[in-house]
């Protein structure tokens, strides 16, 4: 029976968009193979990790009939890339075994049962459902992911908290040391709901979301997240948790504030990153009057400094900061210019975009 057939690049571009999550060394060897469906001339391609579940439905031809089987994903991914992209690829069944062809080329690949692949269950209810377009959760998913921890021991900080309440979700993360947060307008009022995504999904929701038109289709229950775009369906764990209040950490009413380029700051802060140590990436930021010096030296007794002119007439202020946790802000933006407020050198600052509450950046000061 002829599973499928379909042209190199519309196979291997179904196979990428559910493989990302296979992992490579598991303890269930089903786990490497993707769950091939076929009712008819659709065909789902289905993969899992246990807590995060993937599922896309094709389009290809085959002969009609029914047919499930586990293939190692890798594997195919590998073979299909060494083929031209206008190639027609078939994929044929053969007791536990299946055999695809290309070209000259023929390879025979061991199956698994389908009915041994582990599929996640899906919560027994979910609240609402709402939408957002797919490049809006990109780029929001963009502004905060940076500042997620990694292998935190407090797990709930290994995520990005989503809050969707009224007609406004609201996307946090943080790891201890900085905090970022973005916000963007619902289609619709939504009742409040509140969970953190692993980090694992949220790598994943960036791999794949489009910059094209389409929506997001968004459900929460208490210990899962189920999304559906583009023809794919996410169904993911949630980590539970009790996430920080972000509101507390956000400073209000800091004195002491200045406009700049974003650019400019960004250029001069990879600049003076360069003479940091490796295991210090410390720079000092000095304001006073027109101008804000930015410097670092390192072990060798190197230094570097840079100065950029600023319209600022607040308190002179020298203060210390991780170069890297500033970077990643500033580089993870599109806006022209930035806001920096700062109320000492021993208070956190606050990074916002001018005329615009969607975005707050939080950074921990360091002492130099």
């Amino acid at each position: 029976m002829i599973v499928l057939k379909a042209t190199q690049e519309k196979l291997l571009s179904v196979l990428q968009s559910v493989a990302g999550i296979v992992e490579k060394r598991h303890t269930l060897p089903i786990l490497a193979n993707v769950l091939v469906r076929k009712t008819g001339r659709d065909l789902q391609f289905t993969t899992s990790d246990l807590e995060i579940q993937i599922r896309t439905t094709a389009d290809l031809d085959g002969d009609a009939g029914s047919y499930t089987t586990t293939i190692g994903a890798r594997k195919l991914i590998d073979i299909l890339r060494t083929m031209p992209s206008d190639q027609t690829v078939t994929i044929e069944s053969q007791q536990n075994k299946v055999v695809l062809k290309g070209g000259k080329s023929k390879f025979t690949l061991q199956t698994l049962p389908a009915e041994d692949f582990p599929l996640v269950q899906e919560a027994p209810s979910f609240g609402p459902q709402f939408s957002v377009p797919q490049k809006t959760l990109k780029d929001l998913l963009n502004q905060v992911s940076f500042a997620m921890a990694v292998h935190d021991i407090r797990y709930y900080l290994n995520g990005i908290l989503f809050v969707a309440e009224g007609k406004q979700l609201s996307l946090v993360a943080t790891d201890g040391h900085r905090l970022a947060y973005a916000s963007a307008t619902l289609d619709v009022e939504v009742p409040r709901q509140e969970v953190i995504l692993p980090r694992k999904t949220v790598l994943e929701l960036q791999r794949l979301l489009s910059d094209a038109e389409g929506a997001i289709e968004m459900q929460f229950a208490s210990n899962q997240a189920k999304f559906a775009f583009g023809g794919m369906e996410f169904v993911t764990k949630l980590v539970e948790g009790k996430f920080p209040d972000y509101n507390r950490v956000i400073p209000k009413n800091h004195k002491n504030a200045v406009t700049l380029g974003r650019a400019p700051l960004l250029a001069s802060l990879q600049r003076t990153a360069i003479l940091t140590s490796e295991k210090f990436k410390g720079v000092r930021l000095n304001l006073d009057g027109g101008t804000l010096r930015v410097a670092s030296n390192n072990a060798e007794q190197e230094e570097a400094v840079d100065e950029l002119d600023i319209d600022y007439a607040g308190d002179a202020i020298e203060i210390g900061f991780n170069v890297t946790y500033l970077i990643d802000a500033l580089a993870n933006m599109d806006q022209d210019m930035v806001k920096m407020e700062l109320a000492d050198a021993n208070s956190s600052a606050l990074f916002t975009i001018p005329e615009n509450q969607s975005f707050k950046y939080v950074v921990m000061p360091m002492r130099i």
